[in-house]
């Protein structure tokens, strides 16, 4: 397991009721993304603290047809950004974040499992960034605690017990990156943490969940809260 640097800085995002799923994600890549990348690339020239790496999932529809979160934004910094006094896009700033739920930050530590190849390819007819990739069958989870947890002992049963029982069955199954990210502040966090599994296709995704075995992670998850997302496309801003 690798420990990543920093904060990985989350930011889950939802359209508002009168946005179209199609509309949100045009205004994100061709509007939002351009000015977030400026943006850090300018403080990063001027010696500001910046993000280092700038990519954001896009989660499908689930079973019923609903998108529980449209996606999220991720942005590594060398340190965790301060809660905000409001949401970023209460007062919008861009066509996007006219679109978009207010959305806060959420601070987590990451960790990587299984360092499978990502590679982001810089666009040649446009500006190489934001691009797109896919190619691959990703599913997220947003976990949520069981009340009154005990959170050192979550984590630590996390990074190791299950951690390894999971990376075992994604190296039965195919699968190529399995990534861990957990709260900075788990007890004002919307989750507790995140896990981000890659696979080639969703029959490795299905193999996976015929193979997993419990192994104790039950005692601090909770079923009712926690997402299982899907997705097969990422957005690239800073590689």
């Amino acid at each position: 397991m690798k420990m990543t640097p920093g904060a990985k800085m989350m930011f889950l995002i939802k359209r508002k009721a009168t946005t179209s799923r199609e509309e949100l994600v045009a205004h994100w890549f061709a509007n939002h993304m351009p000015i977030v990348i400026d943006s850090q690339l300018a403080n990063a020239e001027k010696g500001r603290l910046h993000a280092t790496k700038y990519l954001a999932t896009l989660f499908d529809a689930d079973r019923s047809g609903q998108h529980p979160w449209d996606g999220v934004a991720q942005l590594w910094w060398d340190r965790a950004l301060p809660m905000p006094a409001e949401p970023f896009g209460l007062e919008p700033t861009d066509s996007f974040q006219e679109r978009a739920e207010p959305y806060w930050p959420w601070a987590t530590e990451e960790m990587i499992v299984i360092d499978g190849d990502l590679p982001a390819e810089p666009l040649t007819l446009n500006r190489p960034f934001p691009t797109t990739r896919s190619g691959f069958f990703k599913v997220t989870f947003l976990v949520a605690a069981q009340d009154n947890t005990d959170y050192d002992a979550f984590f630590q049963h996390w990074r190791t017990v299950h951690a390894d029982n999971v990376a075992g069955v994604m190296h039965k199954v195919g699968g190529h990156r399995y990534v861990i990210s957990h709260s900075m502040h788990p007890a004002e966090a919307p989750f507790a943490g995140m896990a981000e599994l890659y696979f080639a296709n969703e029959d490795q995704w299905r193999d996976y969940k015929a193979t997993i075995q419990p192994d104790g992670m039950e005692q601090w998850a909770a079923d009712e809260g926690t997402l299982v997302l899907r997705a097969h496309t990422e957005m690239i801003g800073i590689p």
